[in-house]
């Protein structure tokens, strides 16, 4: 989708939620934020992130399918698939240079795999507020960054943060997504050092 930002798609602007504009809090860094692969959450009775993981590694050999994607020089380009038991899935297509900014998938876990290319995630090992909040401070030491290599990919949990970049200067790359249950909004945030600013969130609307 995050990058969609599924990561997801860049969308229109919608107006964050109504939150306190008080001195910044502190967060404490979590002993994890990707759920186990293998396990389910329990709160879900659809695919395990294991099952996403493999669902997206598949997915991404299929290369009649990759070079299907209509390449933009100019921007990202995606396709939603069919995902495993009722899952959302997505055919990311990603400019040199380009990236999804700092976003979160709310309550939907999900996983995604480079299918050509390279992507590189950045990371934060927090676990943040759901609502109510509108500026945060990182703790030292929170900070987690991944390259990801044609064929390589991860599964991630519930309000997992983060950022997928292609960082090449000549070179698109192209990645699967999948996610479950299917996004019900996404958060936007913009960083600055520590400051984790919470700047819009979207919608299924925005993105489709």
């Amino acid at each position: 989708m995050s990058s969609p930002s599924p990561a997801v798609p860049t969308a229109a602007s919608v107006p964050s939620p109504t939150a306190p504009t008080s001195p910044a809090i502190s967060v404490p860094s979590a002993p994890a934020v990707s759920a186990r692969v293998g396990s389910a959450p329990s709160a879900l009775s659809g695919p395990t992130v294991a099952e996403l993981l493999d669902f997206v590694r598949r997915t991404a050999e299929d290369t009649a399918l990759v070079a299907s994607l209509p390449l933009d020089p100019e921007g990202r380009t995606w396709v939603r698939l069919d995902g495993p038991g009722g899952s959302e899935a997505w055919l990311i297509g990603w400019p040199p240079g380009t990236g999804t900014g700092w976003h979160d998938h709310a309550d939907s876990v999900g996983a995604f795999t480079t299918a050509a290319g390279a992507l590189k995630e950045h990371s934060l090992a927090v676990r943040l507020p759901t609502d109510g909040w509108k500026t945060l401070e990182l703790n030292d030491g929170v900070d987690r960054s991944r390259e990801l290599a044609a064929g390589q990919g991860r599964a991630f949990g519930q309000n997992h943060v983060h950022e997928v970049l292609n960082e090449s200067d000549s070179v698109h790359a192209v990645s699967v997504h999948a996610y479950y249950p299917p996004l019900p909004r996404i958060r936007r945030f913009s960083r600055t050092g520590a400051v984790l600013r919470l700047e819009q969130t979207e919608r299924p609307e925005d993105w489709q």
